[in-house]
């Protein structure tokens, strides 16, 4: 399982990371990624803040729709997903208490408008066929296959001499 934090939209090449996820799964494994949503009210936010803001804004957010596509590309299928944080960005508590009802109706009433996604996905190789060597099928063929015989030795009754 590999897990990524926030970790696409601050990389300079999220898709290059991607590729390496796909690289060091094995068949079956797990990835869990978590960004910032920019079809969100944080999402506005980031468009209107400035470029040397600080850490969240200055991010370069994907889409959900679009990761999906990269992770098709790649092999993955979506097993689940997840918004969450429907009200905008504020940091003093009176505006928090005002928008509490966006966090109550926001899976309800817009639910691709959350600031935050989590998407799990699953590395899949179709056609892969897990071949496990038959050691002990084929010793037990190769016995089987081996015929004993008893050579029978007469004895000679003239001369007491065996052929």
């Amino acid at each position: 399982m590999v897990v990524l934090p926030h970790t696409l939209e601050f990389d300079a090449h999220p898709h290059h990371v991607l590729r390496e996820v796909e690289r060091v799964l094995v068949p079956e494994g797990q990835v869990i990624i978590t960004g910032f949503n920019p079809l969100s009210l944080w999402g506005l936010r980031r468009k209107c803040s400035r470029q040397n803001a600080s850490p969240p804004w200055r991010g370069h957010y994907l889409s959900v729709p679009r990761l999906k596509d990269w992770l098709t590309l790649l092999g993955f299928e979506m097993q689940a997903g997840a918004f969450g944080c429907y009200a905008p960005a504020v940091t003093q508590e009176k505006w928090l208490r005002r928008f509490h009802f966006m966090e109550a109706a926001g899976d309800r009433w817009w639910p691709i408008a959350g600031a935050v996604y989590i998407v799990q996905a699953v590395k899949r190789q179709h056609g892969m066929r897990l071949i496990m060597p038959a050691w002990h099928d084929r010793k037990a063929r190769a016995k089987a296959l081996v015929t004993v015989t008893r050579k029978v030795e007469k004895m000679d009754s003239r001369n007491g001499f065996k052929d």
